[in-house]
């Protein structure tokens, strides 16, 4: 007798939008349901010394606009919330001008929570869904070594152009003249 095999249904943006409101971040890689807890406080510190340093050079340099978890829509069955994303003035009003981000940001920063699943989650699936959707930078941030790994994309592959540790600088084309050290967002 032959063995029928189901095959779990792919869900989309529309059944994440009917998810409870309960705390958790929900994401959807290739249909599939991704869930994570609320970001531990060393977590959100991090994120809040990002957004220093990128608002304050962006009110210096008004080139685009910062957003902290917001949604970002890829397509009906990739969508995720990534910790910050920044996007140029010019791409605004074309992927940014609703109550979600409807396309690749230009650069998208992750912070890594602890756990396995985590880690394969952040620096295997969304680098290839970010990649593959057009995301031209993608910052992984690991605050138990204290590293910013920088990928840029290459033929529609974020491939790594290195690991920043607490004397390193780190710069971005994405973002011309900004510059800060690992340290400052590590700082105690």
């Amino acid at each position: 007798m032959q063995q029928i095999q189901t095959i779990a249904p792919l869900l989309t943006i529309y059944d994440l939008e009917a998810t409870p409101d309960d705390g958790k971040i929900y994401e959807l890689f290739e249909g599939e349901l991704s869930v994570a807890k609320a970001p531990s406080l060393k977590h959100q510190e991090l994120i809040g010394r990002f957004v220093t340093i990128l608002y304050n050079y962006l009110d210096q340099n008004p080139i685009g606009q910062v957003w902290v978890t917001p949604g970002v829509i890829f397509d009906e069955y990739n969508s995720a919330i990534p910790d910050l994303v920044y996007v140029a003035k010019e791409r605004i009003p074309q992927i940014a001008s609703g109550i979600y981000i409807v396309g690749a940001p230009d650069l998208t920063i992750e912070i890594m929570s602890p756990g396995s699943e985590n880690v394969r989650r952040d620096t295997l699936v969304k680098r290839q869904t970010y990649g593959r959707f057009g995301v031209k930078e993608y910052w992984i941030v690991e605050p138990v070594v204290e590293v910013i790994e920088v990928s840029r994309l290459q033929e529609n592959v974020l491939t790594s152009v290195g690991t920043f540790r607490k004397t390193d600088e780190i710069r971005s084309p994405l973002l011309p003249d900004l510059k800060f050290m690992v340290k400052d967002i590590f700082r105690k």
